[in-house]
């Protein structure tokens, strides 16, 4: 990964902004939709965004600032930027930021406008609501496996909150009413090729959704990348006896 893509909580924290103009302007509106208190110093500022056209000012400004300890996005200077911020498809609690680290913008963008058309307009809500069954969850799925495990079919393509679909408020509680843990299922996944982008859907659904990864020794890490990262990777090609969850067998064709 080029980097660490986090969640930046600035609700009434200061943070610095230098220059003027729409690139200025625009990273003003992002950090004030974030809630930030955007000023042009600050001391307990940690975090700054320079949007200076001129280049020596501009390094001069971005210098100072590290000085002093100071994270410093650099509008259109992605090799001197220490974050970038990215391309934002907003479904308010849910954000989903698509960065390719300053290096193109514009693919970031196309990328967000896809996923825009994607996205129902109301997902935000079953986020909300999913945060106000957590109770109800834990009670009904004691184990944090098994919980993760019936919450991931539930989400998954078809599923019963598949989020690409409409859902009215109600739907969290009636899978709730009748929700059971996923059976244990054990997959096995031929491999074609070595390149990921040939998997099908089927089987880059399945590799999202594995608890773990049994694996020949061929098996390119890129493939192996395609599963969750907190999935158990096991080299060999025989399951762990008893294995809960969802195991998938992985060969490369000969």
């Amino acid at each position: 990964m080029i980097g660490l893509p986090v969640l930046l909580r600035l609700a009434g924290r200061p943070v610095i902004l230098k220059g003027t103009g729409p690139a200025a302007e625009a990273k003003r509106r992002l950090l004030e939709r974030a809630g930030a208190q955007v000023i042009e110093d600050h001391p307990d500022a940690r975090l700054a965004v320079v949007a200076l056209a001129d280049e020596a000012e501009a390094h001069a400004a971005i210098a100072a600032l590290r000085a002093r300890g100071i994270l410093v996005n650099a509008v259109d200077r992605p090799e001197l930027c220490d974050f970038t911020l990215p391309a934002i498809v907003d479904r308010d609690p849910l954000l989903v930021a698509v960065a390719t680290g300053g290096i193109s913008a514009g693919l970031a963008a196309a990328v967000r406008q896809r996923l825009e058309t994607l996205l129902p307009a109301g997902l935000g809500r079953l986020a909300e609501q999913l945060h106000a069954a957590r109770s109800a969850l834990r009670q009904r799925f004691p184990d944090g496996d098994a919980r993760r495990r019936a919450l991931g079919t539930a989400l998954s393509a078809g599923g019963a909150l598949d989020p690409l679909l409409a859902h009215d408020d109600d739907a969290v509680a009636r899978w709730l009413d009748t929700a059971d843990a996923p059976p244990s299922e054990t997959v096995r996944i031929a491999l074609r090729s070595p390149d990921p982008d040939e998997l099908t859907l089927r089987e880059a659904r399945l590799l999202a959704r594995a608890d773990r990864l049994v694996h020949a020794p061929d098996v390119p890490a890129a493939i192996l990348d395609r599963a969750r990262a907190d999935a158990d990777r096991i080299l060999g090609d025989t399951p762990p006896p008893d294995a809960p969850g969802l195991t998938i067998l992985l060969e490369m064709l000969r």
